[in-house]
């Protein structure tokens, strides 16, 4: 009997730099634009399926946008199937190795095939995954920008009705740290739940220090203390905080989740939609958290995100941000605090083809 199932014809593949509407400082550096690759996949019934890819840097833009098109060999005439497909790439690049550009790329098409599945059947991915949707927490991102500056976006998501807020920290002196947290504490009053994220700059034995002092501040989480792949050294910090420690947006495919859950490394998790190995990895670091009893949340990706965490078990916090919303014809709806998650079929990515235009790389 044959197979009459549609099939991957083709990748329509752009380079876009998105100007962010305000600079994000972090304790590495100034985010001033988001350099995306933009994936369609084109079925052979018409239908499409649509992804973002965050390249972090431009010199890595044309390259990852380059690998994505050098894929399309691999997948034309293929069956629409994702979790096929995904094993097959697997396999493809077992020696190169699925980390770095790779993995970007192979959860580009991950993400879009998923997209249009979902769109081919008439339903959110929500409901192709068996879930339902459901309003989600999100919480608004500040960055590396001193007591005063953070008080002042504390105090704007508060008056958006944000219930959680998660700034950038990792000053010369913890007591700079410590001033920041209390002025956010201050402007956004005693039931905001703050998280802060120190991106990786501390030595272990700093960041125990650092925590000894950060412990009494209420915080929901300290992000990321020290290097992501110290596992050991997140272990040590974990072992000696009170507060938990939250770790996930720069694991690479599920077995760098494996390995730091293995360690004790974190008492609460974010993947990274891209990095984890798009929604195919999600949906199994989902089953992982779920099996370990660890609390998720996402790391950027917010529509994308906010469809997945419907269908998380042990789902935790949205972390929302604007930066694509541009590009985007239909934006994460955040109404009084709360993210709506629409019923639209596919993953919640749909093209604002003049905005596309205007930022082509």
């Amino acid at each position: 009997m044959s197979d009459s199932s549609p099939t991957i014809r083709s990748l329509t593949v752009r380079a876009v730099r998105v100007p962010m509407a305000e600079p994000h400082r972090t304790a590495s550096g100034i985010i001033t634009e988001s350099p995306l690759v933009l994936t369609d996949v084109v079925t052979d019934v018409g239908v499409e399926g649509h992804s973002i890819t965050f390249t972090y840097t431009p010199a890595a833009l044309r390259p990852t946008a380059d690998l994505i098109r050098n894929l399309e060999p691999l997948i034309s005439g293929d069956a629409l199937a994702p979790l096929e497909v995904e094993q097959k790439l697997a396999r493809r690049f077992r020696l190169l190795g699925t980390q770095g550009l790779v993995g970007m790329a192979l959860a580009a098409i991950d993400m879009a095939l998923w997209d249009a599945l979902a769109r081919l059947q008439g339903v959110s991915l929500v409901r192709l995954l068996g879930g339902a949707e459901r309003p989600l927490r999100p919480y608004g991102a500040i960055g590396y920008d001193g007591a005063e500056g953070c008080a002042r976006a504390a105090a704007g998501w508060t008056r958006r009705g944000f219930t959680g807020i998660k700034a950038k920290i990792g000053y010369p002196t913890v007591q700079e740290d410590l001033a920041v947290v209390r002025s956010m504490r201050e402007a956004a009053g005693a039931d905001m739940a703050i998280m802060v994220d120190y991106n990786q700059c501390l030595a272990p034995s700093e960041a125990v220090q650092r925590l000894r002092v950060l412990d009494g501040e209420g915080l929901v989480w300290v992000e990321e203390p020290t290097l992501a792949h110290d596992y050991a050294g997140h272990a040590q910090v974990a072992q000696a905080a009170h507060t938990p420690i939250q770790c996930g947006e720069n694991w690479w495919g599920l077995q760098d989740m494996q390995h730091a859950i293995d360690a004790g490394a974190c008492d609460y998790v974010m993947p990274d939609v891209m990095k984890i190995g798009g929604v195919t990895g999600w949906l199994r670091a989902a089953a992982l958290a779920h099996a370990k009893g660890l609390r998720m949340s996402n790391h950027l990706w917010p529509e994308l995100s906010a469809r997945l965490l419907c269908c998380t078990p042990t789902a935790h916090w949205l972390e929302y941000a604007d930066w694509w919303n541009s590009i985007l014809a239909e934006p994460l709806a955040v109404d009084d605090g709360v993210a709506i998650v629409s019923q639209a079929p596919g993953s919640g990515i749909e093209w604002n083809r003049a905005a596309v235009e205007r930022y082509a790389a």
